[in-house]
């Protein structure tokens, strides 16, 4: 069975404050009836730590305080996991799905965003991987981490989601212990290309390549007819 068309945002830099208004709003729009199909929020943000419901204090070694003397911004979230980094270069997804029309199945949910990225990954000739009792996508036969993903979930509608580094800067991920893992290596699709020897992409062209495969990925993963703009459904909805 078809779920519809998916609305998607390509959203550019969004500040991370203004984007979690965003996703809060459309999951209540959502959860009323008011948002009529499933959206995708596509964005980047500017460097953001961000403490999920899971957070240990060992996962943030160093305090908030001195994390914003460096320009890095810090939210207490509602989503499970743990301590994350978000920054320029990274693509960020905010799924807000009603898993009504899905599964009603949490875990379900978090495997098949992970299918979506591997197959995404596959285009660039990166071979994405899970990694036994751990939430995100791996590659280098599990030894890298490429992509974090939590979720928060309301009525079974979710919102918050996933992070995949593309061309990202990877050193503030040694300010924090990404997702509670000790001693996890970071890593990105401009690296994993590299370290493959594939011919250079510039930036801004392995952003859009990124962030198209992951569209068409979500589409053929969770079974989507097509795409739309957001800004066409929140319009018909009468926002």
């Amino acid at each position: 069975m078809s779920a519809g068309r998916l609305a998607v945002a390509r959203l550019g830099v969004v500040p991370y404050g203004d984007a979690l208004n965003r996703q809060r709003t459309l999951a209540e729009d959502r959860i009323a009836g008011r948002l009529a199909s499933d959206a995708l929020l596509l964005l980047e943000h500017p460097s953001v730590v961000t403490l999920g419901r899971g957070t240990r204090a060992s996962s943030l070694p160093i305090a908030p305080d001195l994390l914003k003397r460096r320009g890095i911004e810090v939210y207490e979230i509602e989503r499970g996991g743990d301590v994350t980094y978000h920054g320029p270069g990274q693509l960020v997804g905010y799924p807000i799905f009603d898993l009504g029309a899905h599964r009603k199945d949490l875990h379900w949910f978090l495997r098949r965003i992970e299918d979506a990225l591997i197959l995404a990954l596959a285009r660039f000739g990166i071979a994405g991987e899970r990694r036994e009792g751990y939430t995100g996508v791996w590659t280098g036969g599990g030894d890298r981490k490429i992509a974090s993903i939590g979720i928060h979930v309301r009525q079974w509608v979710s919102w918050h989601g996933f992070a995949l580094n593309v061309t990202t800067d990877l050193a503030p991920f040694d300010l924090i212990v990404p997702c509670g893992i000790p001693d996890v290596v970071m890593t990105s699709v401009a690296r994993e290309l590299e370290r493959a020897g594939a011919p250079a992409i510039g930036a801004a062209a392995l952003g859009h390549g990124v962030r198209d495969a992951v569209v068409d990925a979500f589409v053929h993963t969770f079974g989507f007819s097509g795409i739309e703009s957001l800004d066409a459904v929140a319009t018909v909805a009468g926002r």
